[in-house]
């Protein structure tokens, strides 16, 4: 691939990248209200910030290169987990746009006993690190659909997807006075889900689109 080409392609494989993840990543969730509480009391923001975005960038880089290296030279292997990945997107999408029939809302719990920043972390690491759909989401998923990618450009995809998490959870920190009312409003999350699934449904669709053009 010429230096002209990988440039040309950078920004769509990003931007394909930050997308995905930012679909992923936004909803309702024990995470994200942690983060927001915290952002609410403001206390230690941003190392809370930091720890989940470095988390989610270090599972996604480890997903996309390593799935990467492990699939190699097989295309039929690549081509039935792009097929796997787009079945699970098309069903992703289908459930936020289901979701949005009944939509919830994410608020912080409430609490008077400051935290100290080790107590912090250790609760920002639990909430990370123990959720099973963490490793879903980054490692399997963004990291099967990163594989896809040609070996040069695997590494703007990853910074995308790592990015998604950078942008969501310093707006949810940093953010959380202007944005905990909006986020308290369950017609918002209905028109972030409807979003969500479509652009989900649209992923699917131009990986299915990749594997029946590569047959």
């Amino acid at each position: 691939m010429s230096t002209l080409s990988l440039t040309a392609q950078a920004g769509p494989v990003w931007l394909q990248g930050l997308v995905l993840s930012l679909g992923l990543i936004v909803a309702i969730g024990a995470q994200n209200a942690f983060v927001l509480r915290q952002g609410l009391r403001r206390e230690h923001v941003g190392a809370v910030v930091a720890f989940c975005a470095l988390s989610d960038a270090v599972l996604i880089t480890a997903g996309v290169m390593g799935l990467g290296q492990a699939l190699g030279d097989q295309p039929v292997l690549t081509r039935a987990l792009a097929v796997v990945g787009a079945v699970f997107l098309a069903w992703y999408g289908w459930t936020a746009l289901r979701r949005a029939r009944h939509a919830g809302a994410l608020t912080a719990a409430s609490g008077e006993q400051p935290m100290r920043l080790q107590a912090a972390l250790m609760q920002a690491a639990a909430f990370t690190l123990l959720n099973p759909h963490v490793y879903l989401d980054t490692v399997l998923l963004v990291g099967s659909i990163g594989a896809q990618q040609p070996p040069a450009l695997r590494g703007w995809f990853a910074l995308g997807a790592s990015s998604a998490s950078v942008l969501w959870f310093s707006a949810l920190g940093f953010g959380a006075r202007w944005l905990a009312p909006w986020f308290a409003r369950p017609r918002a999350w209905q028109v972030l889900d409807v979003l969500i699934g479509l652009t989900m449904w649209a992923l699917s669709a131009l990986l299915l689109r990749h594997v029946w053009l590569g047959l």
